[in-house]
């Protein structure tokens, strides 16, 4: 074989020895990551619960319509919600009776929140310890704010009265929770004016006795409260059982004078 040949041999021999090290330096591709399995969804246990259709006010009486059935997980079911499996019937059974504090819409019944159809409604929502007394406005406002007194505000009770020449004007008491205007004992419809006249107000034992008396011997005027007013215990309070300290107000021939007590 000629020279030539043999140079030529061993250069693509040379060539091929490096290449192949060269192949066999180079990285290996990584292998992909195993896919994770999917774990199975575990359905959660659900039971159906009494609740409400819709938003439900304080006095309304519940219609069938008013209630439904829904969805609702068995571990996040708490005692005394209505529960179909347990109270096939509680739709039914709850017809009738009488809403003691709002619900929300979809919100769960409660047995405790209602009052039964032939029971005393005021006397439920009273709070423990304290009296309804309802007191004689004018039904043109004059009496109450105007007409502006609603459900749920809180007043100031006037008594006004007379002595020959003489007018009286004493704060009675203060900061009191107005229960019902007339018959009604919430807000509806957005309603601003509340015409009644009558006005039922929540009273420890012996503010009502004050009321009362006072009734007797001269003339009731409410005074309606800021709703930021931020003294809404006061009628719990012992001081709330005492007449306010400051001066009364009397009227002597047309002249207005503050006097104390």
């Amino acid at each position: 074989m000629k020279p030539a040949r043999l140079a030529v041999l061993g250069i693509a021999l040379v060539a091929g020895c490096g290449a192949a090290l060269l192949m066999q330096g180079e990285e290996k591709a990584p292998e992909p990551a195993p896919v994770a399995k999917a774990e199975p969804v575990v359905p959660v246990p659900m039971s159906e619960v009494l609740v409400a259709a819709a938003e439900l006010p304080m006095g309304q009486t519940l219609k069938p319509e008013d209630l439904r059935w829904i969805a609702w997980p068995e571990q996040a079911i708490s005692p005394g919600l209505i529960e179909r499996r347990a109270a096939p019937k509680g739709l039914e059974d709850s017809v009738g009776a009488i809403i003691r504090t709002g619900f929300s819409a979809n919100e769960p019944i409660r047995p405790e929140r209602l009052v039964k159809a032939g029971s005393g409604f005021m006397s439920a929502i009273l709070p423990p310890g304290m009296r309804a007394v309802a007191i004689t406005t004018d039904t043109r406002g004059s009496s109450s704010a105007g007409g502006f007194v609603l459900p749920n505000d809180h007043v100031d009770v006037i008594k006004t009265s007379n002595e020959g020449t003489e007018q009286f004007a004493e704060t009675l008491l203060t900061d009191v929770r107005v229960l019902a205007v007339g018959q009604i004992v919430q807000e509806k419809n957005g309603a601003n004016v509340v015409t009644a006249e009558t006005a039922t107000l929540a009273l420890t034992p012996s503010q009502a006795e004050t009321v009362t008396l006072a009734q007797k011997v001269g003339q009731l005027s409410l005074v309606l409260r800021s709703i930021q007013d931020s003294a809404r215990t006061a009628a719990l309070s012992e001081e709330a059982d005492m007449p306010p300290e400051g001066p009364m107000t009397v009227v002597r021939f047309g002249v207005a004078k503050q006097q104390r007590r």
